[in-house]
């Protein structure tokens, strides 16, 4: 098992490797495995691609995401500005239904409401909008109309989940609800923990996917 100097070193290079990624005002902690993340950056692009690198470490068992954005003045885009390219992503998208996806925004906060059918679209619609100039952050509210049998909601993650090399499906346990999938189990990196995560959310009718999967 690495120990926290090491985890702590390889996040850090991580971040300097990445080439989307500022790191001259980025900290990072790490007690027990569990990497905190502080400082500011000047996109919520940046911090999302901060985070995403984080978790692409060994040993990373845990991540606290307390890094700020702060824009540069210079560049600092009206909330009205932002919806309204905001709104027109949404309807340029051949992935996204027309009029399903509702958009606010509140001092550089996008939040994204409505109803779609697939989990593929409600991300789809949080990913077109994080390069967006004048983002802080984005909350994705967007829920899921599908509806279909637990059984078939299981039996598709298995398969999924049997068909990716990076997962050993026989490790992770997948309880269905309804739309609900709750993901028990264990692995050896974040990796194969986000890839068990996707599989849940790209099964038809997923509606919720709770991750209790540890990293050991």
């Amino acid at each position: 098992m690495n120990s926290d100097e090491t985890i702590h070193n390889n996040v850090l290079d991580e971040l300097e490797f990445d080439p989307e990624i500022n790191t001259a005002a980025i900290g990072v902690t790490v007690h027990d495995g569990v990497v905190t993340l502080t400082g500011h950056v000047p996109t919520y692009a940046q911090k999302f691609a901060a985070e995403r690198a984080a978790k692409r470490v060994k040993g990373v068992r845990a991540l606290a995401q307390e890094l700020e954005v702060r824009l540069d003045g210079a560049v600092r885009v009206d909330d009205e500005e932002i919806a309204r390219r905001v709104a027109n992503i949404m309807s340029w998208s051949v992935l996204q239904p027309k009029n399903d996806v509702k958009v606010r925004v509140q001092d550089g906060w996008v939040t994204l409401h409505g109803e779609v059918q697939w989990a593929y679209q409600r991300e789809d619609a949080e990913r077109a909008i994080r390069r967006l100039e004048g983002v802080k952050g984005v909350s994705n509210a967007i829920t899921l109309s599908s509806q279909v049998k637990a059984q078939d909601v299981s039996a598709a993650i298995h398969r999924a989940l049997t068909r990716n090399a990076e997962v050993d499906a026989n490790a992770i346990h997948v309880a269905v609800d309804g739309g609900k999938v709750t993901l028990t189990g264990k692995v050896h990196a974040w990796n194969e923990r986000s890839a068990a995560e996707y599989a849940a959310w790209a099964s038809p009718g997923v509606s919720q996917v709770f991750d209790y999967i540890s990293i050991s």
